[in-house]
């Protein structure tokens, strides 16, 4: 298999990382979210510093790509101004914070989000991986989503305070979720965690007053594009596509981000125009909504193969998940799928029901190999 750099961060605006394409400037807009003004200023910037091409990642984070060296300080200068990353380069780098999109302002997950983002500055050290999840409402809407440390629901009604790893959570009393929260993400440091780098990778028993008893509650549906939501195919958006649909629909008064590649539109009025089809997808059978795929080669230095288009012809002809990543590191998914392809020395190896970098069920293979593999030549 190819080798493959794991860098054991996650960029941040203060901290970019260098792609095949120029850097990448990850922008962590506060509770996902982002007024008209801040997407025009930020689509603006992005055009301007940048190649305007745009990723939202499985984090619910934007990033901003194909900046120069000398582009970065001035694209920085414009997301200040917009309010959309913290002068202070220690708060934006804890500032992991992944918010469930159907929070409503004063609610349980408004408030504690809120409190935490003021609180930054308790938290420890964290590796830069480590995130956080604000999952308060009716039911929990981010359980498949990457988090280390989250606030959800529990059958009872309560909020718990869950560990990631770990089946059940502590009850938390209203007012102290933040304290406790804080208090969990120190042990973490305390016991040992930085050196396993996340937490359902750290074993160590909880502490006594974080003893995990309560189940959270079934799953909320899954957010599906429809009337006040747009999908993203593979969660890119180019800044122009972003900024015409604003100039056509002047209703829209602020976008919430979400880790599925779907985009929520506060809007009290139905979308005047149909959307463009190249840049949004409204369809909820649409197959490049199950389908996730890294930037690839060669924009990632990374990645050994190509992978959008592949993945744009071979969606439809997978039943279930489809998963193409560039390397073993499986960026675009974390988590297992029904059809995994994997970049491995210019070629893909083919597993079923797996991650990226698993034991291929076939290996070696090329896109017209694959094709036929699944009738799609």
């Amino acid at each position: 298999m190819s080798a493959f750099v794991v860098k054991g961060w996650c960029p941040d605006a203060w901290r970019p990382m260098m792609a095949g394409d120029g850097l990448l400037v990850r922008i962590r807009p506060p509770l996902g979210r982002l007024t008209r003004a801040q997407i025009i200023g930020l689509c603006a910037a992005a055009v301007r510093h940048g190649s305007g091409q745009i990723d939202v990642t499985s984090r619910a984070n934007l990033q901003i790509r194909g900046v120069s060296d000398d582009e970065w300080r001035p694209l920085i200068d414009a997301m200040l101004e917009l309010g959309l990353i913290d002068p202070d380069t220690a708060r934006e780098a804890r500032a992991n914070i992944l918010v469930a999109p159907d929070w409503r302002e004063g609610d349980d997950t408004h408030r504690i989000a809120s409190e935490l983002h003021a609180r930054l500055h308790e938290l420890p050290d964290l590796p830069g991986k480590v995130g956080f999840a604000i999952d308060a409402g009716v039911a929990p809407m981010l359980a498949d989503a990457s988090a280390d440390f989250r606030i959800e629901r529990a059958a009872s009604g309560h909020l718990i305070l869950r560990a990631d790893g770990r089946d059940h959570g502590r009850p938390l009393s209203p007012g102290t979720e933040v304290d406790r929260l804080i208090a969990l993400a120190r042990w973490f440091v305390d016991s040992g965690g930085t050196a396993s780098g996340r937490m359902a990778r750290h074993h160590a028993p909880l502490p006594d007053w974080a003893a995990a008893t309560i189940a959270p509650a079934g799953s909320a549906p899954r957010l599906e594009p429809g009337p006040h939501a747009l999908g993203l195919p593979f969660g890119r958006i180019e800044a122009s596509a972003l900024t015409r649909l604003l100039e056509v629909e002047p209703a829209i008064r602020a976008i919430r981000l979400t880790p599925w590649h779907i985009a929520v539109l506060e809007t009290e009025s139905p979308l005047a125009a149909t959307p463009d089809p190249a840049a949004f997808i409204t369809t909820p059978s649409t197959a490049l909504l199950r389908t996730d795929a890294c930037v690839g080669a060669p924009a990632c230095p990374q990645a050994t193969v190509e992978t959008r288009t592949l993945a744009r012809r071979l969606a439809p002809h997978v039943v279930g998940r489809l998963h193409v990543s560039g390397c073993a590191k499986g960026c675009a998914r974390a988590g297992p799928a029904d059809v995994t392809l994997t970049g491995c020395d210019g070629r893909y190896d083919l597993a079923f029901d797996a991650r990226a970098g698993a034991p291929p069920s076939r290996a070696g293979l090329d896109t017209a190999q694959i094709l036929a593999q699944f009738g799609a030549a």
